[in-house]
This record gives C-alpha cells, structure tokens and sequence, in this order.
C-alpha cells in the first residue's frame, strides 16, 4: 500500500524519503525534503524551500515553509529548516526567515510544538523545547535548549530565551529572559528559577545550590547588571551551570526580565 494517500498534491520537484507517511490532502511545494519515518497528517501545507527531517511527526491543518509577512520580504529564496523527532501539533504556523537577518528558520530536535502555535521568520529554536497552546514567536526570537513557554505566552521579536527557563501561562515577554529563570506576567517579570525542571534534568544538588545563590545576586541584592555580573564571577568559574546563566546574561542585546 502506498505510503501516500492519493487526495494529496505533491509536487514533482519535493524530495520525500521512501518511507514518509503523507495524508489526505495535503499539498507539498517544490524545493521541500521530507526526511525518513516523518508522518504528515491530513490538510499539512508545506511551501519550499523547506527542510524537514527524520522521524518527525506533523498534525493536521499546520502550515509549514510559508512566507513571512515582514514588510521588508521581497520574495526571496529563504528557508525552513525543521530537525528530528519533532512532535508539531494541530494548526502550528511556521514563517521561512528574511535576508535581512539569516535567511532561516531553524527549529532543533525533540520539540514539542502544541496547537496553533506560530514561529515568525528567523527564530531558532533549540532541542527539547516544548512550546504550549497559542504560544506566539514573533521573528528573530531565540529560544535556548529545554525552555518551556507556556500556553499563550506572547514573545516580542529579537527576544533570546535561555536553556531551562520557564514561561508562566499568559506570559508576555519583551526583554530577554536568562537561562533557568521562570519568568510570568505582563509584562513578563523574573519569580524563580526552574529548580524542578533541573531536578527532572539531573542536575546535582550542588549545582542547583549554586544556582539558588546566582539568581540572589542578581536579583535580590539591589545590585546593577554590571556589578552582579563580577559578583557571579568566582561561583561561574566553580560551576559550569552558573557560567551559562552569567553567559546568558551578558550576551543580552534587549536587557534582561527582572
């Protein structure tokens, strides 16, 4: 029995491995790749150039590769790029990148992208992610490995979310949220950090300890950015872990959530 159901359209230019699943349909464009063992549900459009790769799976009505509605895209060749072992649920939007930034929409492996999610033109999104319900990326946004943004959380383009950081349900994000930090609100304001998720992750009692004093300094000693950041110094060079939020906090181009 063939792998693709007769009621979809593909075009004769997309490449499909020889095992893809692809249901009632769905209409794939030139200038698309669909890796081994991906399963399109049925009503999935997919427009070029676009990348998928291997063993994800893809619910139906989701619109994937489309061009980006940014003013300044002029109808450029630029791409989708989706990893492995995605799950991408009912209704999620995905926006191909601009020249004006990188050319690409990037989103890693094992994610989980919920119903009616959308990712604008030029985000990355990491591995492990889960974004929930009505999530909302605007473009350029960063999202790091292992962050979860919960349902209707809104970020604002050029926003960097760092690895293990947690949105609140509602969450309206407009500066950059540090690695670890959980952050809910609107706007989005700094409350903890995501000690469970880290726990649930394996990291040491150690490392979380270490943490716990991190986000003190930064947040609850009246200290500037730039005098935090030398107190950070000795536990980042103990603790791997608090070098990445130190690191995720200098490298920030929008300021931080606080």
């Amino acid at each position: 029995m063939s792998l693709i159901d007769p009621r979809a359209i593909i075009d004769p230019a997309a490449k499909l491995a020889d095992d893809v699943v692809v249901g009632p349909w769905c209409i794939i464009g030139a200038d698309v790749e669909i890796g081994e063992g991906t399963v399109l549900g049925p009503n999935v459009i997919i427009k070029g150039p676009t990348r998928i790769g291997k063993h994800n799976r893809v619910y139906q009505f989701c619109s994937l590769g489309e061009d980006t509605p940014d003013r300044k895209y002029k109808g450029e060749p630029t791409r989708l790029v989706i990893g492995d072992h995605n799950i991408i649920r009912e209704g999620v939007t995905m926006h191909r990148g601009t020249i004006q930034d990188r050319d690409e929409t990037t989103v890693g492996d094992h994610n989980l992208i919920m119903a009616y999610a959308h990712i604008g033109h030029d985000s990355v999104i990491g591995n492990h992610c889960i974004l929930v319900n009505n999530v909302a990326l605007a473009g350029h946004v960063h999202i790091g490995d292992w962050a979860i943004l919960s349902g209707y959380t809104l970020v604002h383009q050029f926003c960097h979310i760092g690895a293990h950081s947690f949105a609140g349900m509602g969450t309206a994000i407009g500066k950059d949220v540090p690695a670890y930090v959980t952050v809910s609100g609107n706007p989005a304001e700094a409350r903890t950090m995501n000690f469970e998720g880290m726990r649930r992750r394996g990291f040491s009692a150690e490392a979380i300890q270490a943490l716990r004093r991190a986000y003190k300094i930064v947040y609850r000693q009246g200290l500037t950015i730039e005098d935090a950041l030398l107190e950070l110094a000795e536990l980042a060079d103990e603790f791997s872990e608090v070098a990445v939020f130190r690191d995720s906090i200098q490298s920030s181009q929008r300021g931080i959530t606080r």
